[in-house]
């Protein structure tokens, strides 16, 4: 029997149009390795963080334009009727629904600041929770300029509910559903930035992996630093221009 866990983030798709250059990078810092799997009409290049099947945690897809993104897929019951939700709470549906050969139902929305995610049902069911091994994701993070709104639109179309955690940096809003943390929504927002997801991946060393982000052509756009009730993080932009974290977490919080 398969299993579906609405609101987990279940994969994560790297798109540009340097696939070839993003996969060197990655598999110098975080030791990603790269398998072409064949697809109708042609491949996709899946990312493992390890040696088994199971350490598959995202791929490579087609580049939409010219720009770099990562873009976090979020598991929900059904597709169709999220998309519904969507369009009704005032959101856009980007893409899909349609079907993926071999994964599942699939669709790419927008939230009505415009940050986009996308939502699927797979055909096997999704994985179990689990501590998050090094150099795998663990976090997904909204920045936006209306955390409330954003609040209000994802919990009426994915479920989540949230808790707020006061800072004098402004308040941080922890995101989850039955009972599991999932991500986090904050309104730090870069000047000329569009309101945009950000995921995260758990490291053993921060430092060192910021040292070889660097080395092989990253930019980095905060830290490390430490931060209180999380661990300690940075934010990169990898050398094709997309954005992601990382973070040792805390060993206080696991």
């Amino acid at each position: 029997m398969t299993t579906t866990i609405p609101g987990k983030p279940i994969w994560f798709e790297h798109v540009s149009p340097h696939a070839k250059r993003a996969q060197a990078f990655y598999g110098e810092v975080f030791g990603w390795r790269t398998q072409s799997f064949p697809m109708p009409g042609g491949s996709y290049d899946m990312i493992f963080a390890g040696p088994a099947q199971s350490d598959m945690i995202g791929g490579y897809g087609m580049p939409r334009g010219d720009a770099a993104m990562w873009a976090t897929v979020v598991s929900v019951e059904d597709v169709d009727l999220t998309c519904e939700a969507v369009t009704s709470h005032g959101g856009r549906v980007l893409e899909g629904p349609a079907n993926i050969p071999m994964a599942g139902r699939w669709a790419r929305i927008a939230d009505p600041q415009g940050a986009a995610i996308s939502i699927m049902k797979r055909d096997n069911g999704d994985p179990p929770d689990r501590l998050a091994p090094p150099n795998t994701f663990l976090w997904i993070e909204l920045h936006t300029p209306d955390p409330s709104a954003a609040l209000r639109f994802y919990h009426d179309v994915l479920g989540y509910e949230h808790k707020t955690l006061p800072s004098p940096a402004g308040d941080y809003h922890v995101i989850g559903r039955g009972g599991k943390d999932r991500g986090g929504v904050t309104s730090h927002l870069a000047p000329g930035a569009a309101p945009h997801w950000l995921p995260y991946v758990c490291v053993d060393d921060a430092d060192a992996t910021v040292a070889r982000a660097k080395q092989h052509g990253a930019t980095i756009v905060m830290g490390p630093e430490d931060v209180p009730m999380a661990g300690r993080l940075a934010v990169l932009i990898d050398p094709v221009g997309a954005s992601i974290a990382i973070l040792k977490p805390d060993p206080a919080m696991k």
